[in-house]
């Protein structure tokens, strides 16, 4: 529905012609590479795969599209990834249609467009502290499970697991790894 109205109010918009819509992260690759759009709107979740994975893929495929990331999740840990993915934008979906009009124009001139409120908490948070192999670990161990169960999804040992569980749960000062996990995913660096 989302999508749809997005898509609606776009369209009202004399110099934009909405060239493809996908509903799914798994689609929109394929509806790029076929459309070729000149930028495309991308929400961080979406299923069958997000909006941060899409846009890093779109970046390598499609070079000539310029990603902005559409989101209700207003996290600096969020857009330091899409911008590290490659996007040129992020924008909250509370923002006014005439902001996001005027975003996609500024995005077609090779500008990069953020929200300024974010921009702001992003400039005074500090960064992410967890290596990749850390997110990775955590991000398999957040739902409960086993160290077992994440060695061998990661074809890590057990030892090595435990070690990086150790490592990010000090780095955030959480108590356990749930703990770790949920804090990480709230400041949008999972």
């Amino acid at each position: 529905m989302m999508r749809g109205a997005l898509a609606a109010l776009l369209s009202l918009e004399e110099d934009m012609e909405i060239v493809a819509e996908a509903s799914r992260g798994d689609e929109v690759v394929p509806a790029a590479l076929d459309a070729s759009p000149d930028v495309a709107l991308l929400d961080i979740e979406m299923p069958g795969g997000d909006g941060l994975s899409a846009a890093a893929e779109l970046k390598k495929r499609l070079p000539s599209c310029h990603v902005i990331i559409l989101t209700t999740f207003g996290r600096s840990g969020y857009l330091r990834r899409a911008m590290e993915g490659g996007a040129v934008g992020f924008m909250l979906k509370d923002a006014p249609p005439e902001e996001l009009a005027a975003a996609i124009r500024r995005a077609m001139n090779g500008e990069r467009v953020v929200d300024p409120g974010l921009a702001a908490a992003a400039l005074s948070e500090r960064g992410n502290p967890l290596t990749d192999r850390e997110r990775d670990v955590l991000l398999c161990s957040g739902d409960g499970a086993s160290v077992r169960a994440v060695a061998a999804k990661l074809y890590l040992s057990e030892g090595t697991v435990r070690n990086y569980l150790s490592t990010a749960i000090k780095k955030l000062g959480t108590r356990n790894r749930v703990e770790a996990a949920r804090l990480a995913e709230r400041k949008g660096w999972l």
